[in-house]
């Protein structure tokens, strides 16, 4: 299939996504469209920036476009995810479009939702959170909710959801249809599949814990004394935009500050900042006002900006998932991108863990300090053996959700 039309969608809708910039249907889109639009449950894995949002958005527009009634709710991890499925999902409609929409996330005033909710929406996209207090105070009815997604649904469970979810389901009416879809599939994520999918598809694109085939990844290993003195010439060395991962968000403003102070532009996004400041850094990002954004695991999942050239781990994340989806926020939509980490002798048995999700049963090198010339901040670099580069065409942007 080398375009949207071969999947008999509305003209409406094919005129919308022309417009938007889609132009091939990604694997995920091309496996999951034609089973969706029938109406049938999925159970999909996939990373982030496979085109996902559109996996599910189309069929759920269809859906809607074609039955008066009837309403869609989208279950994301995040705020940030949430606010981005949203904005996916508003293009999609169109300008002329007249379903109403309801964006429900925490950390943001109940009122301006209640609003929303009033004028009868039929798509409601929200973390577990917020959907729940609405259930709870009657603001939000859905006995007709007939399409019901999970996305990111590891990372949902790895924040505790687990207990939201199963309360959100009971509102749900028996007689749905359910797609969720994981970067990963480990056992709690089927045991939750069996209990809301039905005779689900599977849909699976690329291996569940393999990082996109388009970034080439660097390890440098160094003492933890030298770290900042070597992040600070890989960033002279670099150009385009930076994410840098670091474990704490004491850590997240401290790193910024330091930047700072050496002129770098930099600005920090952790948990602790209200919904406002964590748009506002995210925005001033993607507008290029600040070339480097220090981030906790907030941003490793859910954040889509084309733009971003480079990732480094100034610190390994808790989970070795994560790793992935923190690489992953470069090289989107087809593009090159590069990831570097920065190995300690503190995280041998971190990286070990990674190296294993990502090449199992393989024994990666035991890692080294680096030699006395490397002391002064150089490090030791190495390519890691799952760095993969391609020089394939992108598909259009619409790989971006």
């Amino acid at each position: 299939m080398t375009d949207f039309s071969g999947f008999g969608l509305p003209p409406a809708l094919i005129e919308t996504l022309t417009r938007m910039g889609y132009v091939t249907p990604t694997p995920v889109q091309m496996q999951a469209i034609p089973p969706a639009l029938l109406g049938k449950d999925i159970l999909g894995s996939a990373q982030t920036g496979t085109g996902k949002t559109a996996a599910f958005g189309i069929p759920m527009m269809v859906r809607l476009m074609n039955n008066p009634r009837g309403s869609a709710l989208i279950l994301t991890p995040t705020r940030e995810l949430a606010t981005q499925v949203m904005s996916v999902l508003k293009s999609m409609l169109g300008p002329y479009n007249t379903i109403q929409s309801a964006l429900l996330i925490g950390g943001e005033s109940m009122g301006p939702q209640f609003i929303q909710l009033k004028n009868r929406p039929r798509i409601i996209v929200g973390t577990p959170g917020r959907v729940n207090d609405h259930l709870e105070r009657g603001t939000l009815m859905l006995h007709d909710t007939g399409f019901f997604v999970l996305d990111e649904t590891d990372r949902m469970l790895d924040l505790g959801f687990a207990v939201q979810i199963e309360r959100i389901a009971k509102f749900l009416p028996r007689t749905r249809q359910t797609l969720l879809f994981s970067a990963t599939l480990p056992h709690n994520i089927l045991s939750l599949s069996e209990k809301y999918l039905t005779n689900p598809v599977r849909v699976s694109v690329g291996g569940e814990s393999k990082p996109a085939e388009n970034i080439e990844h660097s390890v440098v290993h160094v003492d933890n004394n030298d770290k900042f003195a070597l992040l600070l010439k890989e960033l002279d060395s670099r150009s385009g935009t930076i994410i840098v991962f670091v474990k704490t968000k004491h850590g997240a403003e401290r790193l910024a500050l330091r930047l700072h102070q050496k002129r770098f532009s930099a600005d920090a996004i952790h948990g602790d900042l209200k919904q406002s400041e964590r748009d506002r850094v995210i925005a001033d990002f993607r507008d290029k006002k600040h070339r480097i954004m220090v981030a906790t695991d907030i941003a490793a999942r859910g954040l889509d900006i084309p733009h971003i050239e480079h990732v480094i781990n100034y610190d390994l994340p808790q989970a070795p998932e994560d790793f992935i989806h923190r690489i992953g926020r470069t090289a989107r939509a087809g593009a090159l991108g590069s990831a570097l980490s920065l190995i300690t002798p503190e995280d041998a048995l971190k990286w070990r863990e990674i190296q294993q999700l990502i090449n199992p049963g393989v024994n990666p090198p035991q890692p080294h300090r680096p030699s006395a010339q490397h002391s002064n901040g150089n490090g030791s670099k190495r390519r890691r053996p799952f760095r993969r580069r391609s020089h394939g065409q992108s598909q259009g942007n619409n790989a971006n959700v």
